[in-house]
């Protein structure tokens, strides 16, 4: 399962790279605290980065929450007089 996973990560790094050559027009950017001018690929880069980073945040805390609860429920039916 790892190499098939850095193989699919090598392909998408190489897809970014190109993504990011073929767009280096500078585009101003005004974020309502700061206004900046970046390259159309490092601004795409920076939304992905930045999805990915909140996806991956969401996905720990949906996981985390479920086993949390999951234990939460096995003490309670540790602790119950009428468990088997």
């Amino acid at each position: 399962m790892r190499p098939l996973a850095i193989v699919i990560l090598v392909i998408f790094v190489a897809a970014g790279l190109v993504l990011g050559a073929l767009n280096a027009d500078l585009v101003d950017y005004d974020l309502a605290f700061a206004r900046m001018q970046l390259p159309k690929g490092a601004a795409l880069l920076g939304a992905m980065v930045i999805g990915w980073l909140l996806g991956g945040l969401t996905a720990w805390v949906g996981v985390s929450m479920r086993q949390r609860r999951q234990r939460r429920q096995l003490r309670a039916d540790q602790k119950s007089p009428l468990a088997p």
